[in-house]
């Protein structure tokens, strides 16, 4: 019999789909970083990081939300709680993370802290994160002036070069969270002094109501309180016209320190103070010991409990705290309120911990050692601390930034005037990038859908909407330029979801498939009107979420009124047609009117995939056929062409624009039948370079792709050379032939070059803190999976290639995809020496214990040995690990090749499953 406690979360889950229970309410949904983003710069020049500081950040009241250390609030961002730490030599508390803006770090942005999300339930019911705060002064100077000291080849400079962890002096404080109920939230606050000797921490457990009174508009102000009631435990009444009144109750005798979330104009602009009590009296109180910082009346709308904690070397102390309804907390009065910290608050938190342990047993397969389920769910356990709420409304900051709708001038996203967030994200880092990017989006509902589908299928349909969606079609890229273009895959992630919970749950949620089919009817249209230039079916697109993978940013415009046709941009949209098409058949089985709709996508198809590879036309195409790869073709304004002869992963991506039709699946659709046969007949011609769709493969099956057999077998050549694309750790973005061979394009008098650089560019471009030039990204990596396992359902296990190439080792396509899984799961596990590639060099992460088992989700990986570059929690899309993880049982060929569903990633041990859709 199955242990009624594994069921507990996904009863959770049920209760909330169904009855609407708020389980989801409450959880980590407090930014990381507010200070420095778009919506809180109000400056002449769009220069968001000068214009709100860190520095500031303590003094200076947010308008668009709240940032903290290991935080929550509610879904609408309200009512917020997190940590504030103070080692007795800091120049401030810490309130929230520090990191370096583009101008102070040699590679651009990036955080300064060692954090780590260790677990999360999908409800919340459980989380648990862990922060390394030093015991000597935080090197604030020290970490700015040598970053901007060193030049674009060197190293950063980061927290753990300098000598803050010498001696282990520091403290490794964990915070779990437990609910009681859906509003009844359990918070346990342990902190470890590592070091050698006793140490003092004060540790502020705090909380407060994001300001929004200071802003001209009517609005009731909320109010913290200390409790009357006559116990030995203080406590907080917090009152909120929406919230209603809740309670934060303490588990000793503790001072309560209490000011105002707003901001010091004395100490900021020299202006003078709306109340005597500001946001960062709590701070003053502390570190500056000013005793007039807070209010003696004990009222306000910020609060900290004051614990000063004397710590022995290597021994612990632990806090327990409650934030819940009033109702529930009034009760727990003299002895019953003791009771409760002593009894009951032990039990809850044991109770919720063993709940998340076997929800994550039950979809961890059965193969998977150790330390693989410790990385899967870390990963996880990101996705799901990354969740954070978003509020932007464009019409008012718009407005408040002197912009009207048609004004003539800039103004940033001037054109989004409909747009109002308000909203729980997916975000791809809460610090680094504390706004939602949309196609990092569509990647990490893959990983969410493995345990929380309904949350994933929310997080597409959030985007989809009016709010979001702009009336031209466009979804928003990023708050930084809204109108910027990522990559059209969320086709792609709506059947990937669709067929997951099918496969799952043993639901087919039509509806949600057709919402979201109907909206993305617009976006196409907007790709096929926006960025097909001259009509011919080769589309632009812009960066296209590669940065700086071309000679040229592909966002501005080019020398001497150039444009580039783009390999990429074409193939994302033969990859979205296909993913329409296949949408619009599910749907046909239901309502034959959508075979028109398949029937348009077919044929979009056929004409973008033959105007990649032009008869007759080589000097116009894409594909190169001396070369046998793709490259983005350079339109100059005398008519004349030129390939950019960059071997990248721009090159590679039309092979993932594959997709494979069972003969079963199409019996009922004779009028698309019809109708593709027909508009085959007459365009006979759009085939002859494609993969041939009338040609039976395996099982009687039809391929749509881009790449006949033999193209195919040319560009997997070059992506399987270990001295071009293949890495001990995945698939490179840029081909290492470029080490030796850099590209280089003369135009104007000017030099442009690319070389292959495994690690941090020295390019610049996009401010210099993103580099496709080398290094391995797991989103684009999950495509080529895709594509190969497509391609292996056609072909069958005929179909064999070199892997690597000149290895003399031959394997079927499903091989292939199996060996480029394992390199990238190698990144993350320990290997056979005990060491994470990850980590590369550094020693304390490799091999201490209160270290080497807390693991960081980078934003991409260096092309040569695997270490983590970029932002350190882009845990975002690199979370699709775990759902390569997930796959350690093995992909199973003989289900793959037999099954009449598109290729999916089988898991053995449970109905579980990755699609491949």
């Amino acid at each position: 019999m199955p242990n009624p406690r594994s069921q507990s979360e996904q009863q959770r889950l049920d209760e909330t789909r169904e009855s609407g229970a708020p389980w989801r309410k409450w959880g980590p949904y407090l930014s990381e970083r507010q200070w420095g983003t778009v919506r809180e710069d109000y400056s002449t020049n769009g220069n968001a990081w000068d214009y709100f500081t860190h520095d500031q950040a303590r003094s200076r009241a947010y308008h668009w939300g709240e940032d903290g250390l290991a935080g929550i609030c509610d879904d609408k961002g309200r009512l917020c709680f997190a940590l504030a730490l103070w080692n007795g030599t800091d120049p401030i508390l810490k309130e929230r993370l520090f990191g370096l803006t583009n101008s102070e770090g040699n590679h651009g942005e990036d955080v300064k802290e060692y954090y780590f999300y260790l677990d999360s339930t999908p409800t919340h019911s459980y989380m648990k994160y862990l922060y390394k705060y030093p015991q000597q002064a935080y090197p604030y100077a020290d970490i700015i002036d040598k970053n901007r000291q060193r030049g674009r080849l060197d190293m950063e400079y980061e927290l753990i070069d300098t000598d803050v962890f010498n001696d282990d002096r520091y403290f490794d404080i964990f915070v779990e969270y437990a609910k009681q109920d859906p509003e009844d939230i359990l918070v346990q606050i342990t902190a470890y002094n590592r070091g050698p000797v006793a140490a003092t921490l004060h540790l502020l457990p705090t909380i407060w109501f994001r300001n929004t009174w200071s802003w001209g508009e009517e609005v009731e102000k909320p109010t913290l309180e200390q409790s009357e009631n006559a116990h030995d435990r203080p406590s907080v009444i917090a009152r909120h016209p929406i919230l209603g009144t809740r309670q934060f109750c303490t588990d000793r005798d503790v001072p309560l320190l209490f000011t105002e979330n707003n901001t010091n104009n004395e100490r900021l602009f020299h202006g003078q103070n709306a109340t005597p009590y500001v946001k960062d009296g709590i701070n003053d109180y502390v570190v500056q010991g000013r005793l007039d910082a807070v209010n003696p009346q004990h009222v306000g709308t910020k609060c900290s409990a004051h614990y000063k904690l004397e710590i022995p070397a290597g021994q612990s102390e632990t806090i327990q705290l409650r934030i819940c309804p009033e109702d529930t907390s009034g009760s727990l009065t003299a002895k019953s309120g003791r009771s409760f910290f002593l009894k009951k608050f032990d039990s809850v938190i044991a109770t919720r911990k063993t709940e998340a342990d076997e929800f994550y047993d039950s979809i961890s397969p059965s193969s998977l050692d150790e330390d693989g389920r410790l990385v899967m769910r870390q990963a996880l356990a990101g996705m799901l601390w990354s969740k954070q709420h978003y509020f932007f409304d464009l019409q008012v900051w718009l407005r408040e930034h002197g912009a009207s709708p048609g004004q003539r001038g800039y103004s940033r996203n001037q054109q989004w005037f409909h747009m109002f967030n308000d909203d729980v994200i997916s975000m791809p880092d809460k610090w680094e990038y504390p706004w939602y990017a949309a196609w990092d989006l569509a990647f990490h509902t893959v990983s969410l859908a493995i345990v929380d589908t309904d949350f994933a299928k929310n997080q597409l349909e959030t985007i989809f909407e009016t709010l979001y969606l702009h009336p031209s079609g466009q979804i928003p890229a990023y708050e930084w330029n809204f109108s910027d273009v990522n990559p059209p895959v969320h086709a792609w992630a709506a059947l990937y979801l669709y067929k997951q919970e099918q496969e799952q749950k043993g639901r087919k949620d039509i509806a949600f498939l057709k919402r979201s089919f109907d909206r993305l009817l617009f976006n196409f249209s907007w790709w096929v009107n926006r960025k097909d230039r001259d009509g011919n079916n080769v589309f632009e697109g812009g960066f296209l979420g590669l940065d700086n993978i071309g000679v040229f940013d592909r966002s501005a415009k080019l020398p001497n009124g150039a444009h580039l046709e783009q390999a990429d941009g074409t193939a994302w949209m033969a990859l979205f047609c296909q993913n329409m098409l296949e949408i619009a058949l599910e749907l046909s089985h239901d309502d034959p009117g959508y075979e028109t709709f398949a029937t348009k996508f077919c044929e979009h198809f056929m004409w973008i995939a033959s105007a990649m590879d032009r008869i007759g036309d080589d000097a116009g195409s894409l594909w190169d056929e001396e070369d046998g790869f793709f490259y983005d073709l350079l339109q100059l304004p005398d008519g004349s062409s030129q390939r950019m002869k960059v071997r990248s992963m721009v090159g590679l991506l039309p092979l993932c624009a594959a997709t494979v039709f069972y003969p079963g699946s199409l019996s009922s659709c004779t009028d698309f039948l019809a109708n593709i046969r027909n508009f085959l007949r007459r365009n006979s011609h759009l085939t002859v370079r494609i993969a041939p769709p009338e040609k039976k493969g395996y099982g009687g099956r039809h391929l749509l792709a881009i790449l006949n057999e033999d193209n195919l077998r040319r560009l997997l050549a070059y992506m399987l050379d270990e001295n071009e694309f293949l890495s001990d750790y995945g698939i490179r973005s840029i081909s290492r032939y470029h080490l030796d061979h850099p590209y280089t394009f003369t135009t104007a008098g000017k030099e442009f070059r690319v070389d292959y650089e495994p690690a941090e560019s020295q390019s610049g471009m996009f401010g210099g803190n993103s580099n496709w030039r080398g290094p391995i990204w797991f989103p684009v990596n999950m495509l080529i999976l895709r594509g190969l396992l497509t391609y292996y359902v056609y072909y069958g296990d005929d179909f064999k290639v070199e892997c690597p190439t000149g290895s003399g080792n031959l394997k079927t396509l499903f091989e292939v995809a199996e060996e480029i899984r394992k390199r990238l799961c190698r990144i993350f596990v320990r290997n056979d020496t005990g060491r994470r590639p990850v980590y590369g060099g550094t020693e304390k992460f490799q091999t201490d214990p209160h270290w080497r088992d807390y693991i960081l989700f980078y934003e991409y990986f260096h092309g040569d040995n695997g270490a983590g570059l970029g932002a350190s929690h882009q845990t975002g899309w690199t979370g699709l690990i775990a759902r390569l993880l997930q796959l350690s049982d093995g992909l199973d060929p003989h289900e793959i090749l037999t099954s009449e569903r598109q290729p999916r990633f089988a898991v053995k041990h449970r109905p579980v499953a990755v699609s491949s859709d």
